[in-house]
């Protein structure tokens, strides 16, 4: 049998090789869309990493921080206890003071008078040891 070429083949041919095109078309549109994409997801992955990268390291520093404050807070409260049982000493020290200072001033007249009397005494003893001689 022998071949012919038809009027209507050139037609079909046409067609195909707008299928072939479009479909080059279609494929290069996605592989430009996966190339988007696949970037968009590497740089997502970079800022991700970037950013777990920030946050741990401030999650570090913060715990540091964390560290020293309750370290600070466990001296402050030794501080305040220790402050507190010096001032009650001193307030145990102040009422010894005041009951001496008290007994001292309520006994001041009577003390005096105690030691004119011994002067009085010591001057007349003093003038009878120097008139006996």
């Amino acid at each position: 049998t022998k071949y012919e070429e038809h009027a209507g083949g050139s037609r079909v041919l046409r067609m195909l090789e707008e299928v072939t095109a479009d479909s080059k078309k279609t494929e290069d549109d996605a592989i430009a869309s996966e190339m988007d994409s696949q970037s968009a997801y590497e740089n997502f992955m970079k800022e991700s990493n970037q950013a777990i990268t920030a946050y741990t390291e401030k999650l570090s520093n913060m715990e540091g921080a964390r560290a020293q404050a309750k370290e600070d807070l466990v001296m402050a409260k030794d501080d305040l206890k220790a402050t507190v049982e010096k001032l009650g000493e001193l307030h145990d020290t102040l009422g010894d003071l005041r009951k001496s200072c008290n007994y001292i001033l309520k006994n001041f007249d009577a003390r005096q008078a105690a030691r004119a009397a011994e002067v009085d005494a010591l001057k007349e003893a003093k003038a009878i040891l120097s008139g006996a001689q």
